[in-house]
């Protein structure tokens, strides 16, 4: 992803050594660069869309998986005379109530054991007749879906009950046909029913784990260019969601990632996802389009390495009077680069040069402002060759200077867009998306690094797709 935008950052202080060559000595003195403190930067958050999608296949297999054998047991006659055992007799079915729009419907084969018992206890005599049924049927239920705390919920009601055989009620050893006194009593196991549907949904549908598993694995940094050493690391702050909407064989819900995205120059930086600080705050809807607001860090000391494996070995000059750059460094003093060149040839020694890149948006171009050689370095270069230091030499160095970024810029897009056609970094999780051209719109630079801040628009939907 951004394959080589970083490129235009080491660039702005590449283009430099484009004119430089008896033999000489410099003795130059070095700027020395500023004591580097904690990098510090403002960056605007991004936001991602995170739809997640549940099927209600999915939802069924889990709440099958959940709901085995004896699905419900009440041993306690003491406290309400009644004593109940629920068994699921086959598997349950999940689909959409499309008469009851926007509900679920839950199909719930079983049988019940009822125990009731009748009676008094009077004067430490007890007076109580027990009388036991059997229940034989196809409950079907309806809910409403919703979201809480990283968990679907669901409001249940008992919707119809089809007996598969006559409710029957044991009487000396015989069971007798009781339908007609049953009916009336399901309110004896109805609320249990309900509840039995409302947990098991509520256990099988905790996505958390699945939706920080898919955020982790996007935010773990990762290399976007081998040659430029780029990584780029996307920093969550929070996440929202809206409430669960059911469409079709589908509940749905849109979720929204609040985070810092950087491009980072040099060794793999360190992951800064934290689970147990991530919150899911409600609201009420989601913006179709997003920005990307994302800020590239080059610390000098790793753009130093890359320039240096990139250009060294390089000769400046014309005819007999050239230099080959051998290292480059690069550290920031008073509000600007210092560039040092280590030079061999016609002249040996550390040239110091020193500038502040800008960014020209209507050429695309990033360019030196006053770029020139440091005052000491100027003046060795007047006394030991100063063909070097000749205001036409300089001027030739700050017009090569100038460079189109819109190549890379137009690469990064691409690059980018590779990342948004159903990319799936881990099972069951696609990024998809679509985005304008890449903005640039400022370098910065610190004590410690050069940034550069990127602007895209667009549209990126990391989907949850059939959580496991």
């Amino acid at each position: 992803m951004l394959k080589r935008v970083s490129f235009f950052i080491v660039l702005i202080c590449l283009v430099v050594f484009s004119a430089c060559g008896s033999k000489q000595s410099l003795m130059t003195q070095k700027p020395e660069a500023e004591e580097a403190g904690p990098l510090v930067y403002d960056i605007e958050p991004s936001f991602i869309n995170v739809p997640v999608s549940i099927k209600l296949k999915d939802i069924e297999n889990q709440t099958n998986a959940i709901l085995k054998g004896l699905i419900y047991e009440d041993k306690n006659i003491e406290d309400d005379n009644i004593e109940l055992r629920i068994w699921k007799q086959a598997a349950i079915t999940i689909r959409n109530d499309k008469a009851a729009n926007g509900k679920i419907e839950t199909i719930l084969p079983l049988k019940a054991v009822i125990k009731y018992r009748v009676g008094t206890n009077a004067m430490g005599v007890d007076l109580y007749k027990t009388n036991e049924f059997y229940l034989n049927g196809v409950v079907t239920l309806t809910s409403v879906v919703g979201l809480s705390n990283w968990k679907l919920k669901s409001k249940t009601t008992l919707k119809n009950l089809e007996w598969k055989e006559s409710p029957s009620l044991v009487v000396y050893g015989k069971n007798l046909p009781v339908t007609y006194l049953v009916n009336p009593a399901i309110k004896i196991f109805r609320k249990e029913i309900e509840s039995i549907i409302d947990e098991a949904i509520e256990s099988s549908m905790d996505f958390k784990p699945n939706v920080l598993e898919a955020i982790e694995k996007l935010t773990t940094p990762f290399k976007m260019n081998d040659d430029y050493e780029s990584w780029l690391r996307i920093v969550p702050v929070e996440i929202y969601s809206t409430d669960a909407k059911l469409k079709d064989d589908t509940v749905l819900l849109n979720m929204g990632m609040k985070c810092n995205m950087e491009t980072i120059i040099g060794q793999e930086p360190a992951s800064k996802f934290d689970a147990k600080n991530i919150v899911l705050k409600p609201v009420s809807k989601m913006p179709n389009r997003v920005t990307s607001n994302i800020i590239a860090i080059s610390k000098y000391d790793d753009a130093s390495k890359i320039i240096t494996k990139n250009f060294s070995g390089q000769e400046f000059g014309s005819g007999s009077k050239k230099v080959t750059v051998k290292k480059v460094d690069l550290w920031h003093k008073d509000a600007k680069m210092v560039i040092a060149l280590d030079v061999v040839g016609t002249v040996n020694g550390t040239i110091y040069l020193q500038g502040v890149p800008l960014y020209d948006s209507a050429t695309k171009e990033i360019y030196f402002e006053d770029l020139d050689y440091v005052l000491d370095t100027k003046s060795q270069l007047i006394r030991t060759a100063n063909w070097l230091a000749k205001g036409l030499i300089l001027k030739k160095i700050q017009e090569s200077c100038r460079y189109s970024i819109q190549p890379n810029l137009d690469e990064g897009k691409q690059t980018m867009l590779n990342y948004l056609n159903n990319y799936s970094p881990i099972s069951g999780v696609f990024v998809n998306g679509k985005m304008e051209d890449i903005e640039f719109e400022r370098i910065q630079l610190t004590n410690n690094a050069i940034l550069a801040f990127l602007k895209i628009n667009g549209e990126i939907s990391v989907t949850v797709d059939g959580l496991k």
